[in-house]
């Protein structure tokens, strides 16, 4: 009975993932679909090329990426987002997620970044997102100081907390952004013994330390 307790649960696990995907996209191309069919059909009549409205979208989005990155747009843009940016609860939800998005869009600069924060002397380790690397423009003392701000993500998304630290208390971490936020979704969860397993039998690349050439301090006799 523990066996197929066991197998029945590994099964489930593996099979919500998948079938939620694919839900979650069925429902969005059945509406995308069934959006540009009732707009395109006073048009075109009766005659539909299936995935025109994934086509057109798509073309719809590339298009209004092109425009909003026009320098004559901004003022245009300004206008349709004025109700938006004045209203007072609807100001804190616009700016918040607009604020999320364009962090994770692309930049120049590449402020995007992983780390890891440790306080000196503690041997606690936080996983976080630099999400300023100086604080200039903020007001009072937060703008006179040179720290970084840091965006900790609680488990599965339920909030977070934003520090403003010393440069020397992160370290770079080599994990893409969304790698990291992915992980932090599912609270660095393990994905399984099995997985675990097969990362630890893995043999490790050599370190820097051990490629270098031994000095004649560190030989033995």
């Amino acid at each position: 009975m523990k066996h197929i307790y066991r197998y029945f649960f590994r099964g489930l696990i593996s099979f919500l993932p998948l079938a939620l995907t694919v839900y979650v996209l069925v429902m969005f191309v059945s509406w995308i679909e069934g959006l540009t069919m009732r707009l395109v059909q006073p048009i075109v009549g009766e005659y539909y090329l299936p995935g025109l409205g994934i086509a057109l979208g798509a073309i719809g989005i590339l298009a209004l990426g092109y425009l909003v990155s026009q320098p004559f747009t901004a003022r245009l843009v300004s206008l349709v987002e004025l109700p938006f940016t004045n209203l007072p609860l609807v100001k804190s939800i616009y700016s918040s997620l607009k604020n999320f998005a364009d962090y994770f869009a692309p930049h120049e600069d590449n402020v995007q970044q992983v780390v890891k924060l440790q306080i000196p002397g503690q041997e606690l380790h936080m996983v976080g997102l630099v999400t300023r690397q100086n604080l200039k423009g903020l007001p009072g003392v937060l703008g006179e100081s040179d720290n970084v701000a840091v965006y900790l993500p609680m488990g599965y998304m339920i909030g977070g907390y934003t520090v403003f630290v010393p440069r020397t208390w992160v370290t770079p971490v080599k994990m893409p952004v969304e790698e990291a936020m992915r992980m932090a979704l599912i609270a660095f969860m393990s994905a399984g013994p099995a997985v675990d397993r097969k990362r630890a039998e893995s043999p490790a690349p050599p370190s820097a330390d051990a490629a270098a050439p031994s000095t004649p301090e560190g030989r033995d006799g």
